[in-house]
């Protein structure tokens, strides 16, 4: 079901602000009516997806995927990411300077990445079915 126009504002306000009262206001509801208006929106299921699927969307955007975060961790340890600091010129002046990562930081990407992918794992994993044999070796006595 297609989303009129007063309610995909009023989902695009609430997600803005998490209250539904005052998204239905900015939304163009009626003052006295807003808090009814509000909280019957969020229990519309095609309203209630188009929330969700935004939501979904803006934390897509936020949160670093697993590959993204192996991709910089690579790029670390290959020296490929640069860094910023502050340089003393003298006199109070400061110029930024790009420099490669320390050796420390990429040590601590190669670790992180050994980590991932079980390089330097000490447990071994057995996997398999041991079948169990009781005997009876006390005497009846």
């Amino acid at each position: 079901m297609k989303l009129t126009e007063k309610q995909k504002r009023f989902a695009d306000f609430y997600l803005e602000t998490g209250n539904a009262t005052e998204a239905a206001i900015k939304a163009g509801y009626s003052k006295k009516t807003a808090k009814e208006v509000g909280y019957e929106n969020l229990t519309k299921p095609h309203l209630k997806a188009y929330i969700e699927e935004k939501i979904a969307e803006k934390d897509s955007q936020r949160i670093a995927k697993q590959d993204e975060v192996l991709e910089f961790l690579t790029n670390v340890l290959r020296g490929q990411v640069k860094e910023q600091f502050p340089l003393g010129l003298g006199m109070g002046e400061q110029q930024l300077v790009k420099k490669e990562l320390d050796g420390k930081d990429r040590i601590k990407a190669a670790e992180l990445l050994g980590k991932r992918f079980a390089l330097w794992t000490d447990k071994t994993q057995l996997e398999g079915t041991v079948g169990v044999q009781i005997i009876d070796d006390i005497g009846s006595d």
